[in-house]
């Protein structure tokens, strides 16, 4: 089907048509067999990475990833609830599903990142946005960590802040075990979790050692 080309409606961000324009002009010639392949092909990632919707933070940009390498869901504080079939609407689990049934990725990184905003609402007192509170609900999932954390030896609040992003990677991959799927893949090899968090002022990311239970810096 032919789209006619046409006047853009007035109010369609300008930083976005310029956007749109540097890449049809720059990169879109340069993959464009790329994409081709993907449109015919469909998509065959072997990562998905659960990152938060904070703008600093693309996991594309950080990894510096190509069209159709990684498959990425995010949501405030990069969180994965618990596995919870009680049939209402599950945005991140309903990507889990397809990511590990449908495009079986073998690896799922769970990338938390400094100076979280859904983090800090939930480690300090702070005024709903809304009557509704979808975000201290949603932060709700890791009330016992913030407790943890604000109990703590700590005095740094900065610190504390960190400890918990921390917690929150680790709180999402237990939850992520909660679900059958990845259970019976990571049992026989087939998919490996993984923790990780980014400094958004250094460019640093530290990975999550599980076993030892301590995020490691990454060399550059």
């Amino acid at each position: 089907m032919t789209v006619p080309a046409g006047p853009l409606p007035a109010s369609f961000p300008t930083r976005l048509q310029d956007g749109y324009r540097s890449f049809r002009d720059g990169r879109f010639p340069t993959e464009q067999s790329r994409f081709q392949t993907l449109a015919e092909a469909g998509q065959r990632p072997e990562i998905m990475i659960i990152g938060c919707c904070d703008s600093r933070v693309s996991p594309e940009v950080i990894f510096d990833a190509g069209p159709g390498e990684v498959f990425v869901v995010r949501n405030v504080a990069n969180l994965v609830p618990p596995y919870t079939p009680d049939g209402e609407l599950h945005g991140t689990s309903a990507a889990l599903e397809f990511a590990v049934v449908a495009l079986r990725v073998k690896h799922i990184v769970v990338m938390g990142h400094g100076r979280c905003g859904g983090v800090h609402a939930a480690l300090n007192e702070y005024v709903p946005l809304t009557s509704t509170d979808f975000i201290g609900k949603w932060m709700s999932l890791v009330a016992p960590d913030a407790e943890r954390v604000r109990n703590g030896p700590e005095p740094d609040p900065a610190r504390r802040q960190t400890l918990l992003e921390h917690d929150v990677i680790r709180r999402s991959i237990a939850n992520l075990d909660t679900f059958p799927c990845i259970q019976t893949l990571t049992a026989r090899g087939k998919l490996t979790l993984h923790g990780a968090w980014f400094d958004v002022g250094l460019g640093e990311l530290h990975v999550l050692d599980r076993q030892a239970d301590e995020f490691v810096v990454m060399n550059g």
